[in-house]
């Protein structure tokens, strides 16, 4: 029987066009594995016309910056999205314009789509399910230097670095893969360990003025004020997320932040799944790490009691 890993390696290379998305407001993985799966098929198909597609996110730069892309190159394009469970958070919806769809996802299959899906949760992240598709076919994929250090960067961003539990032996066996592309992962490291003074002040004033619940529930109000008064960006701000994590009685934690049109709430726990109430807000991840996007303040007082009834 014909898996769905073959089926995907047959439709890339069936495919001169090939157009890659992930999700909006990406985060490590879903650029690593965009930028990996790009990488990836250009020097394996030095033929093939191979695109990024999305809008570019400053803070990731360092790994990928997305290509422009005519409407017209989408018309006998094969599209693959990478680390997106719901239709709704793919990057540039033109998505559906293609001749076929696949979709590679390590998230909840809470919406399956795509004419191809291939969705695994048992995998700590996208970058890591590209790394097993392109070992398991050493004959069709060739990855340099080049799309290594991408993949990379989508796992250590999805495992908290190897740290958070999610890695697995199979992520260990990717990362020594990866490694003898002798990409240095040193310097990828130096540049996530870099912030600026702002970024350092504002999380001493997040953990000087976090409030926890009587459940357990820690969480800050980030303001477009507060942002602009310590001069960092709200991509700067959500990488922060964590830094509530080894507070004494806190079980879960949220970020919500305020931007122009919304206030995105990034909600993270120990050992509590939180996915659920993420979907009841419209949004959905995993089951410790997981976000949404709401319309008031008033909503994030309806996030908290909800969260606190996880507890």
């Amino acid at each position: 029987m014909e898996t769905v890993q073959k089926g995907i390696v047959d439709a890339i290379q069936k495919h001169s066009t090939i157009i890659i998305h992930r999700h909006i407001n990406p985060d490590l993985d879903a650029m690593g594995s965009q930028a990996g799966l790009q990488r990836t098929l250009k020097h394996s198909f030095p033929d093939k016309n191979v695109y990024a597609a999305g809008i570019d996110e400053k803070s990731l730069l360092f790994i990928n910056k997305m290509d422009l892309i005519p409407n017209e190159v989408y018309k006998e394009a094969l599209v693959i999205v990478c680390d997106t469970a719901d239709i709704s958070r793919i990057c540039d919806q033109r998505f559906s314009k293609g001749s076929m769809l696949i979709k590679i996802d390590h998230h909840p299959d809470h919406e399956p789509y795509g004419d191809l899906s291939w969705v695994d949760p048992s995998y700590s992240s996208a970058s890591e399910m590209l790394v097993d598709l392109f070992l398991e076919y050493p004959e069709v994929f060739s990855m340099n230097k080049e799309a290594a250090g991408a993949l990379y960067t989508g796992i250590i961003g999805d495992t908290g670095r190897l740290l958070n539990g999610t890695a697995s032996p199979r992520t260990l066996k990717a990362v020594k893969a990866l490694r003898k592309f002798h990409f240095q992962p040193e310097r990828i490291h130096n540049h996530l360990n870099k912030k600026s003074s702002g970024v350092t002040r504002l999380r001493e004033a997040i953990l000087m003025t976090f409030k926890v619940t009587d459940h357990g529930v820690a969480y800050v109000h980030l303001t477009e004020e507060k942002l602009t008064a310590y001069g960092v960006d709200r991509a700067e701000a959500a990488n922060l997320v964590n830094v509530l994590s080894s507070m004494a009685r806190v079980r879960i934690w949220v970020f919500f932040i305020e931007y122009p049109n919304e206030i995105r709430v990034r909600i993270r726990s120990k050992n509590i799944p939180i996915d659920d109430i993420a979907r009841t807000f419209g949004g959905g991840g995993h089951s410790f790490a997981a976000g949404a996007s709401i319309d008031s303040w008033k909503k994030a007082d309806d996030v908290i009691e909800a969260l606190n009834g996880k507890t």
